[in-house]
């Protein structure tokens, strides 16, 4: 399948090597194995995806990004979601669609908030498989709510996939997207703690220096 246009001006300034290996990541599968092997990035830079396949580090963001570039090179949309937590970090997510269902790839500093299969049929209830899972340093749940599909094919700089200057406005264009609330105050009163083997299994292999640090 031929490079989408727009984005084949783009890849025509990287080098052969960025370019096969963004090439290389043919599959939802393959990107996220990409992802999984790349180090996660504890600083708070921006990384378009040229330089995420440069440096080899990535924090949700910037892996969210990477997925949407090497889908949109095989033809398929380059569309991201934001989720949106309480007194933790946010997280982006790519999504991708097989055989009428949603999926979704991420990069995360925890072990389970990655890879999603496409089992989902809207994306609601894709976004609700990353909720029990989705908690602080203090074992609290914190997915709060999401924004809808931002296609950046059409609600981007046409400079993302290699400009990191394009990364602080994209940002603040996803923020500003609609989001939706998944839980109602007497839902959130009621949560409890996540337990402790689900707490240990999702900072399994963690970077200390990149968890967020919630307040009490």
């Amino acid at each position: 399948m031929p490079i989408p246009r727009r984005l084949a001006a783009r890849l025509a300034h990287w080098t052969a090597e960025e370019r096969d290996t963004l090439l290389a990541l043919d599959s939802p599968l393959a990107i996220q194995a990409f992802l999984d092997a790349t180090p996660y990035s504890a600083d708070d830079s921006y990384r378009a995806p040229r330089s995420v396949l440069r440096e080899r580090r990535a924090h949700c963001y910037d892996g969210a990004l990477l997925a949407a570039c090497a889908l949109w090179a095989r033809g398929e949309p380059p569309v991201i979601v934001d989720l949106r937590a309480h007194n933790d970090d946010d997280h982006v997510i790519t999504i991708f669609r097989r055989h009428g269902r949603l999926g979704a790839i991420a990069k995360s500093n925890t072990t389970v908030l990655r890879f999603r299969e496409p089992v989902y049929r809207d994306l609601r209830e894709l976004v609700m498989s990353y909720f029990e899972f989705y908690y602080n340093l203090n074992g609290d749940k914190a997915l709060r709510d999401h924004s809808g599909l931002l296609d950046l094919r059409r609600h981007a700089d046409p400079s993302w996939p290699d400009a990191d200057a394009a990364m602080t406005p994209l940002a603040d264009k996803l923020n500003r997207v609609r989001h939706f609330r998944l839980l109602t105050p007497a839902m959130v009163a009621g949560l409890g703690k996540v337990t402790g083997d689900v707490y240990a299994a999702g900072l399994l292999g963690s970077d200390a220096a990149g968890l967020f640090q919630p307040s009490p």
